[in-house]
């Protein structure tokens, strides 16, 4: 029988040494609920343009919008959800509020999928 005329399983568990081992490192369900959600924040076009702006120089409000050709209204909106996920930071410098990527974490996570995507072209 081929795979196209039965795409189930007939037994439950083939290799159950592996299935044990990967079971045994799997995360906590939360954990994987966390890093889920964290990933969502990724997933519009306008925060990554705001992280790819921020990966080059910390700037402000101000910049962004005008960079990104948005309202500052928008910018600062999406900054507060990359702010939430811990991916940006900021600083007061008078009445001027400076953004820049919260770590080195978030420019590898930005530069690995970045790389990644750019493979497949």
């Amino acid at each position: 029988m081929t795979y196209q005329e039965n795409p189930s399983c007939e037994v439950t568990v083939i290799h159950e040494d592996v299935v044990q081992r990967v079971q045994q490192t799997m995360p906590p369900e939360e954990d994987l609920f966390d890093l889920a959600e964290f990933f969502k924040v990724f997933g519009d076009t306008t925060r990554i343009r705001i992280l790819y702006a921020l990966a080059q120089s910390e700037m402000c409000v101000c910049d962004l919008a005008y960079l990104l050709g948005l309202t500052q209204s928008a910018i600062s909106h999406q900054l507060r959800v990359l702010k939430q996920a811990k991916l940006v930071r900021f600083r007061r410098e008078g009445r001027v509020i400076y953004y820049a990527l919260d770590d080195d974490h978030v420019k590898s996570i930005f530069d690995q999928a970045y790389e990644h995507i750019q493979e497949r072209n």
